[in-house]
Parts: structure tokens; sequence; C-alpha cells
């Protein structure tokens, strides 16, 4: 049943006879991991910082695809301490920076992580609308989009808490969906109920009945809406984001939650510590090429194909091969005779797997994590920021590194206390702090570290710096770094 008042507000959302009465903040939740997109997609560099369909990434296509929209607020952005210098760049770098980047210390799921940001939004923009979005979904069409916001933006300055429902085109076991009332006409509908993942009998069900749709995890409510439905429905949750809010801590462009106070917030989602349980949660149906890029064989339905329904990306050749994902980003991949297969080519690692097996890939990452393999955290190549390294070579008391330092910045006054290190400058120019020391090195030229000396590599320049580092050692750990300055007032080897 429509609440009272809603029938009104929900015809002018979709006649687009209402206008908009509040600034609406974008917030982007960038908290995920992706491990069902290994080997790309790992802990450091997880699957949203990558570019997977387009020109960018799909962090700076969620955010970009809103100011298409024509919301041009800056975005507030919630991800974890490893991921914050790699979300300030990507966003600085099209041109749409954010507002403010805020530091979950732990991962509580999307309940707390909202129930802070609501309480930061309203601090800094009063009773505005914000627009929830995960910061690692693809959408193909912009205007079907862009509708959905507008009809979604006019219920929340109703006052109703508002997500969205992308209208299933299978019987897909990997989401959770929504139950509303039967709605021929298309238009938004109350929640009745948030079901978790279903089995294939059930998922199939659902596909066939009326009112099921996909959850998308999108949100739109105004901030102090939000924050009286935890008032009421999770109280605990309020509490302890209330006081990592207060405790928190400002660093520049990062507002860092208070880790302890963080910590004690029960582990939910915003879906049923909140979305469930208030009156007048509102569904806006989605019909606009959305995916959640959340396995492999996803990002295979989301590509162009090949004229044998293979989706390559870099140097493949493929032969006798179909209904494959062929991926490489060092060398040529070649296919001979093989169908339904996703093959996934990285510097430092190679997974070959049935297709329709993608979806189990979340198990063997947790097997590797187990081990404590490396593999599960980092690429070969490492992004900071003031640039990236790429691990070229390792052996036995070596270890070859590329540095890239963007133009105007530089890496920490340091020195080491376990190895040597060489530079040799192969493209612009290094401005070198050695000891008391300081001078510029051309292409070409080169210096040498030794064991317990300070130094400190800098691009001033307008051209990219690219250096060769061979270290030498007894050990050549990342955490073998004493910063003394740094301009990115770093802790610890990140």
């Amino acid at each position: 049943m429509i609440f009272q008042g809603q029938e009104r507000i929900i015809r002018q959302a979709y006649s687009g006879s209402f206008r908009r009465m509040s600034t609406m903040i974008p917030v982007v939740l960038s908290g995920g991991a992706g491990t069902r997109l290994w080997p790309l997609s790992r802990a450091m560099h997880p699957k949203q910082f990558h570019v997977l369909t387009g020109r960018h990434t799909l962090i700076q296509e969620t955010v970009l695809r809103i100011r298409e929209a024509g919301y041009t607020q800056a975005p507030w952005v919630l991800c974890n301490e490893a991921h914050r210098f790699m979300v300030a760049g990507q966003l600085d770098e099209i041109g749409a920076p954010p507002e403010r980047i805020v530091l979950e210390p732990v991962a509580r799921g999307t309940a707390p992580a909202l129930a802070a940001a609501a309480q930061v939004v309203q601090a800094a923009h009063g009773d505005a609308v914000m627009a929830v979005f995960p910061a690692d979904h693809l959408i193909r069409e912009e205007r079907a989009f862009q509708n959905a916001l507008q009809s979604a933006i006019a219920l929340a300055e109703d006052n109703h808490l508002v997500t969205f429902g992308v209208v299933p085109g299978s019987a897909h076991t990997e989401y959770g969906y929504l139950r509303t009332e039967a709605n021929p006409q298309g238009l938004a509908a109350p929640v009745l109920e948030f079901v978790e993942k279903p089995d294939a009998v059930t998922a199939q069900f659902y596909l066939e009945q009326s009112g099921y749709f996909w959850n998308s995890g999108m949100f739109v409510f105004r901030a102090s809406v939000l924050l009286e439905a935890f008032a009421e429905h999770a109280p605990k949750i309020l509490s302890h984001c209330t006081d990592a809010v207060n405790n928190a801590k400002t660093d520049e462009r990062f507002l860092r939650l208070d880790e302890s106070d963080f910590s004690l917030a029960p582990v939910d989602s915003i879906d049923y510590a909140v979305m469930e349980k208030a009156m007048g949660s509102m569904m806006v149906p989605l019909d606009a090429g959305w995916n959640d890029i959340g396995s492999w064989n996803s990002l295979w339905a989301a590509l162009d194909k090949d004229n044998d329904n293979n989706a390559n990306r870099g140097e493949i050749l493929n032969v006798d091969t179909s209904d494959s994902l062929v991926i490489s980003e060092r060398a040529l991949v070649a296919t001979l005779g093989v169908r339904n297969l996703a093959i996934v080519d990285t510097p430092d690692a190679l997974l070959v797997a049935d297709r329709d097996h993608t979806e189990k890939l979340k198990a063997l990452v947790a097997t590797l994590s187990s081990r404590a393999h490396e593999k599960t955290q980092h690429h070969r190549k490492v992004y900071r920021p003031w640039g990236s390294f790429d691990g070229v070579e390792q052996g036995e008391g070596f270890q070859v590194k590329k540095i890239t330092v963007d133009s105007g910045k530089k890496l920490s006054l340091q020195r080491h206390q376990h190895r040597a290190e060489h530079w040799i400058v192969v493209r612009g120019r290094a401005e070198v702090t050695v000891a008391n020391d300081t001078f510029v090195l051309e292409k070409d030229q080169s210096t040498y570290i030794p064991i317990g000396t300070v130094h400190r590599l800098a691009n001033i320049f307008e051209e990219p710096l690219e250096i060769i580092e061979v270290q030498t050692g007894a050990y050549l750990g990342e955490d073998d770094i004493e910063r003394l300055e740094d301009d990115f007032h770093r802790q610890s080897d990140d």
C-alpha cells in the first residue's frame, strides 16, 4: 500500500514537475576489496581503481556520472586508510577533487559508514539530501540513471528513505533482492522486504514474479531523516559513530574517524539496520544497464564481444576459441581450442578458470590469504601519493625497481638501516639530496646512497621522472624506511 502523500510525490517525480529544493551531496563508498576479480583486483589496489570497461576507472566513472546528471557538488568519499591517496589522486586526475575523504579505521559494514557520513555531511551542509553510490558499479544508460536519480531526490526531499531497485534481467544468485508490491506502472513503490542472496530456484521464482528487484546498494535520503531512523532502529550504531565523528582528527583533506569508538559499532548493512525497518522507505526502479562487476563472468557480460563471443583486453590471439574472457596486462596471450574460460594475466599472477566457476574465486583468494600470500595484497606495481614503483626483479641480496615520481612531488626525507641504493635516471630530471648535498641528475646520470645515509628524491620539473633503483643489502623490506620529513604525513611504510 502506498503511504499517505506518497502518490503525489511519486507522480511529481516521474512527470518532472518537481524542482530541486536542496543541495544534493554525493557520497561515494569505496571500501570494497573486490576479491572476486583477483588477480587484477587486490586488497591494496581493488577493482574500483582499475579501468575495466571504458577510459576511466570505476570510481572516476561513478563521480563523472553524477556530474553528467547535473550535480556538481564535490563528493564525499568513504574509504580505508590504505586507499586514501589513490582516491585523492584519481579524482584530482578528472578534475573532481573530493570535498573530504572520510577514513574508516576498520570495516564495519555500510550502516556504521553511513551513520558517520550523515553526521559529517549534515555538519557541513545542513539538512542536505545525500545520494550514496558504491564506487565500483557500471551503469550503461546515463539518461535512465539521471531520470531515476531525479525521482529519488524528489522522494528524499519529502523525507523518504530511498533505494534503487534494478529491474532484473536474469535469475541472479549473487545479488540481494528487494520485494515491493506489484507495480505494473513501473513507478516508485514502498519497500516491503530486503531479501538475502537466493539460491537458483528462488532466484528464478523472483524473476517470474512482479515486485522483485535486484538490490543496487544505492540510496538517497536527507541526512537528518537517516539519522532519525538510526536513532529509532539502530541506536548503538548511531551512538558509537557519533563518538567516532566527535573524536575524529582532520589531516588536510582527510577526516580520520576515531578507531576505538568506530570499532565498537555493531557490524551491519544499511539495508537491514535501517531501511527495512523504517516506515516510508521507497524504491525507485532502475533500468539502466546496471552491473556491479562482481565477478569475471559479470565483466564478460558487460564487455563488447567478437564474432565468437569472446571479450578481450590487451594483446590477444584467439583461435577456435569462444565464449571466453581474455585479459592481458603484460604480454601476448594466445588461446587455441578452448571455450567458456576466464584468463587474466597480470605481471605477477595468472588466473585460468571456467567462466561459470568464477563466482567461487573469493574462496580461492581466502586460501591464498590464509597463507599470507603477498599477491592478495599488492600488484607488482605499487602506487604511492608521489607516484608509483614497479618491482622489476628480485634476488638474493638485491632488488630492482622502476620508480615514477609525478611532477611537483617528492618522496620523504629518509634513511635505511639495512640497504644501499643506486639510482639511474631514465626519463626526466631528478633533484637528489644525499646527506648535506642537493643536486640535479639528468637523464643517463646516476648516484649512490650508502646504508644509513639521509636522502631524498624529488621531481621539481614538469616532465614525469623515471629512475631505475637497484637496492642491495641483507634486508630489502618496505618497512626499512625511517622517515624524517614527509609531505604526506605518513606514519608507516605506505
